[in-house]
Formats: C-alpha cells, structure tokens, sequence
C-alpha cells in the first residue's frame, strides 16, 4: 500500500463516529495511570527507601511488553478487542484499589507492592497494543495517520496532567484516598467501551489470526516482515530509540534540573519536567490542525534524527532557557516519528498479520525500555548523567542513520 502523501482534512478521525469519545477515554485512562504513578512512587520511596525497588518499577513497567506484546496482539486480532482493553481497565483499577486499602491500613510491604506493580505493568499490554487495532478498526486506513497521531496527543495530555493531578490528591486527601479516587477515573473508557459506539470501517476485510500461539508463532511473526521493508525499518527505528534512551532521562531529570540551577521543587523544575509532554502536544494539535507531515519512512527517519539532535544538546547545554526549547523540540519529534511509525506498520502490514505485526512492534518499540535504564541511568552513574544521555542519543543518531542507508539501498517500497 502506498504511503500516505494526499492533504487530509485537519482532524480527519474525529470524523468518525465514536473515535472522539474513544480519544477523551484514552486520555483519561492516561491520566490516571499517570496519577496512580505519582502517587503509589510517593509512598513506596517514603516507606522503604529503596532505589532498587524504585528500578524494579520502571522495569515492571515496561518488561510485560517486551514479553507479551506478540501475543496481546496475536489475541487481540482473534478475539474481541474491545473487551481486552476493559480488562485492562479493570486490571488498573483493581490496582488503584489494592494500593488504596493498603495505604489506608499501613500495612504494605516490599512483596505486595512489587506485585501490584506487575499487575499494573501487564494491564499496560492488554491496553496499548490492543487500542492500536481498535483504532484500524474504527477508522480504516485512510484516515490512520490522522488517528494514531491523535490517540498519542491524548496519551500525552494524561502524561502532562496526571503528574499535577496525584500531586493534588495526595495533598487534598493523602495517598489512600487520593488513589481510591483515581480509580474512578478509568471508569469513562470502561463504560466507552461496553458496547461498539462506532461503524467498523475494516468490519468483515479482515481475516482472523492465525490459531497457532507460543513461541513458534512469535518467531513466525519475525519471519513476515521479511519483504517488507517499511515494517523492519520501522521497527529497527523503534528498538534502537527505546534501547538505547526510551523515556529513561526523565527519571534522571532532577539532577539535570540540579546543574541548571532550579534543582529546588517549583515553577522551574515543574516546567523541565512538562516541556517534553508540551512539545509533544503541540505537535499532535498543530500536525492535526494543518494536516502536515504525511507518513514517509524517510520523514520518521528524519524526525527521529532531530529528536536525536534535541536530546543531545538538552544533555549538554548549561542554559536553563535551551534545556527548555531542547526538551519542547524532543517531544514535538518524538510523537511525530513515532505516529509516522505505528502507522506505517499498520498500513504496511498484511491482514492476516496485523495483530501480531503490531504486537511485535510494540515489543521492540516499547519493550525495549526496559533495558534503557542502563544506557542512562547506569551510564549515568559512570560517565554523569550529562554524558549519558548525549552518547545514547548518538547511538540512536547513528542506528538511525544505519536504517536509512539500508532502506535507500533498494528501490522497493515507498
């Protein structure tokens, strides 16, 4: 299938019935993920004082998706997604829930709280890989860029807000309360996705997955991308951006903060932390707004090297002014190349495929996080954290530059 290079109309998904209400429950399921996040770190730091456990969270985070990605996919394809993603759903409130009455009677230990986290981390799989073809499904091909682009401006907007949000509750009504609270707040995507609010665009094209589960069907689907090239490189795209950096400097951003002088709790530190998340949604809005930037493979390559460009000089730079601008810049690339990408993978996979190509995607393009916090945070510790991140950005930089010389060697695809 050719690439999209036509003029869409601005926000060409929103033209489909039901997508609207399925962006406003994805950004609230966002937020409250994001708010469960601040608020369940808050206390496990409090009480244990452990940084190892600190690590196993961001590693529980994203290692069910380097595990289960194929499979949530494979499954998501065979059976109803809808109610996958309500599972996940309910899977994260029962979180929120558990998180609660153990805050409220005092009594959580390190077993406990290692478990909810797991718990969480495999409700992330039954939601994200799945709503990437609930999105196909809804909108169809034509308008696919449109919607993946919009479906990751309302997960950032939960990325921005919900920070803001569990500070206010855990304030306003202290850690058990706060996260009682949030579990209410999965509850507008729970009820969205009872019943089909939409006409499926795809309804009947699509031919179902292949039964075959396990590890051979995984190795299977590595073996289809083979003759298409927008797929691998798509893909090698995402596995070296998550590899090598992911999101693992945000968690080093109180020591960048530190040596730019607002190292201090405040406006200051609060704007280095949401430049990011600003950067990426004003790229989804003015994107959507203007119908810019059609999904190329040399387009998410380009962008993926100024993502690359915008975090080195971020690491590098002692002006407070520039970090700002850099990490505004990173997530404006960020969002792009990576909506560019998804949607590619999906164009360009075949039917029968989709849902375990988009799996596999996700595992390497999300999965793959899990070891990005030794290239950072580990390199940090040896080299400083200013080091770090400006040599995996060149590793990114470099693997990006590698994937466009092998994709410019052939004539083939678009």
């Amino acid at each position: 299938m050719s690439e999209l290079r036509q003029r869409l109309p601005s926000f060409a998904a929103l033209r489909h019935r039901g997508y609207g209400g399925f962006i406003l429950g994805n950004a609230t399921a966002m937020l409250a993920d994001n708010t469960e996040h601040v608020i369940s770190y808050w206390v496990i730091a409090q009480k244990f004082h452990s940084p190892a456990l600190g690590g196993f969270a961001v590693i529980s985070h994203w290692l069910p998706f380097l595990l289960l990605s194929g499979y949530a996919g494979t499954l998501a394809q065979r059976f109803n997604p809808r109610r996958m993603i309500q599972l996940g759903m309910v899977l994260f409130m029962l979180v929120s829930l558990g998180w609660g009455m153990l805050f409220r009677y005092g009594n959580l230990a390190i077993w406990q709280a290692c478990l909810l986290l797991i718990i969480h981390g495999i409700a992330g799989v039954l939601w994200t890989p799945t709503s990437q073809l609930l999105i196909h499904e809804i909108v169809g091909p034509e308008h696919l860029q449109s919607a993946v682009r919009l479906a990751a401006t309302s997960r950032y907007m939960g990325t921005l807000t919900g920070p803001a949000l569990g500070s206010l509750l855990l304030n306003w009504l202290g850690p058990a309360h706060g996260i009682f609270l949030n579990a209410l707040i999965y509850l507008p995507m729970l009820w969205w996705l009872q019943r089909r609010r939409y006409v499926p665009v795809v309804a009947g094209s699509v031919p179902a997955a292949p039964r075959v589960m396990g590890l051979g069907a995984l190795l299977g689907g590595w073996r289809s991308f083979r003759g298409h090239r927008p797929i691998i490189a798509m893909t090698a795209l995402g596995a070296a951006a998550a590899f090598f950096v992911g999101s693992a400097y945000q968690a080093q951003m109180p020591g960048f903060a530190e040596s730019l002088g607002h190292g201090n709790p405040g406006l200051a530190y609060s704007a280095l932390l949401a430049a990011d998340a600003a950067g990426a949604l004003s790229a989804g809005v003015f994107l959507e707004l203007l119908s810019l930037l059609p999904a190329t493979v040399r387009g998410a390559l380009l962008l993926a090297m100024g993502w690359c460009l915008c975090l080195a000089c971020f690491a590098l730079t002692a002006s407070y002014p520039l970090a700002l601008l850099m990490l505004f810049g990173a997530g404006f690339c960020e969002l792009s190349f990576n909506a560019m990408a998804q949607t590619l993978v999906q164009l360009h996979a075949p039917p029968t495929q989709r849902g375990r190509i988009i799996g596999l995607f996700n595992t390497a393009s999300m999965g793959l996080r899990t070891v990005s916090g030794i290239s950072v945070g580990v390199g940090g510790a040896l080299l400083g954290i200013h080091a770090s991140l400006a040599l995996s950005a060149t590793a990114v930089l470099l693997c990006v530059a590698l994937i466009n010389r092998w994709y410019g060697a052939s004539d083939a695809g678009p």
